[in-house]
Formats: structure tokens, C-alpha cells, sequence
């Protein structure tokens, strides 16, 4: 069995503005994590977080970009814990943004793959995460308009 997450965010800007918060590394790094993003199929980047040892996790998320649409979508695989060979997470991240009024994004977050029970706590500590995530990155958007 495999598990998706799925979350929308209604943001105060415009796609263009969203997507620059997607996909600039310093501008990501605001609300998600530090990184090394390049919105180009095949650039491997990482994600930097707290390590968690007890749960085998290192603190990196290592990623690939797969899929590029400029203020649309970005796809990007999504891999972490365990043996870099055999990481215990290994998913995908999808983007959607879709304009919905002047200066208004609907933003859809799709992370999916988790598989089995190994993957369950992941799961379900990511899925209450994305939602915070969210909130900080409609905290930011927002303080633009300041």
C-alpha cells in the first residue's frame, strides 16, 4: 500500500511570485529548509534539517528534480534516512499552481510514495508537517504585502 499527502494552500501573490519562492534557493530556505534547488530536470540538490538519529535520520534529503513547468508545477524526488543506497523514504514531491483571482495562487502540494509500514510514521509526521510548512509560507507571502 502506498500513501499520499495532500494539502492546499490559497497564497496572496501571484504564480510567478509563488514560483520564486519554490524554486530560489535562499527564498525556499525562508519556510521549508536550507537547500541547493536549481528548477533544471536532473539537478540533484538536498534539503537540510534537524538530524533524528533514534529514527535513522541524518538530517538530508537528497532530491532530484524530475519535472519543470515555470510557474505551473515542479516535481522533484524526495529521499532521506537509512543507507544512501536504500534510503528509508524515498518519494516524490509535486507542485501545482494554479491562479484562481488577481494575485491569488492556489498552490497543491502532492508528496507520495510512502509504502508500507516502514514509511507509516514518516507519513504521518509529514502530513501534519506539510500543513505547518504551509502556514509559514503564507506567513511570508504575506509579509511581502508589509
Amino acid at each position: 500500500m502506498s500513501r499520499t499527502i495532500h494539502h492546499e494552500f490559497h497564497l496572496p501573490q501571484p504564480p510567478e511570485v509563488v514560483w520564486q519562492y519554490l524554486t530560489e534557493p535562499a527564498l525556499l530556505a525562508q519556510w521549508l529548509m536550507p537547500n541547493d534547488i536549481f528548477p533544471e530536470p536532473g539537478h540533484q540538490f538536498t534539503f537540510r534539517a534537524k538530524p533524528i538519529p533514534k529514527f535513522g535520520f541524518d538530517g538530508i534529503i537528497k532530491c532530484e528534480i524530475l519535472e519543470v513547468i515555470p510557474h505551473q508545477r515542479l516535481i522533484y524526488s524526495w529521499k532521506g534516512g537509512g543507507k544512501k543506497e536504500h534510503p528509508l523514504l524515498d518519494t516524490i514531491v509535486e507542485w501545482t499552481l494554479l491562479p484562481i483571482a488577481e494575485n491569488t495562487t492556489l498552490l497543491r502540494l502532492e508528496h507520495k510514495g510512502f509504502k508500507g509500514l516502514k514509511n507509516l510514521l514518516p507519513y504521518v509526521i509529514m502530513k501534519s508537517g506539510w500543513a505547518k510548512i504551509g502556514k509559514r509560507f503564507i506567513h511570508c507571502l504575506n509579509a511581502l504585502e508589509k
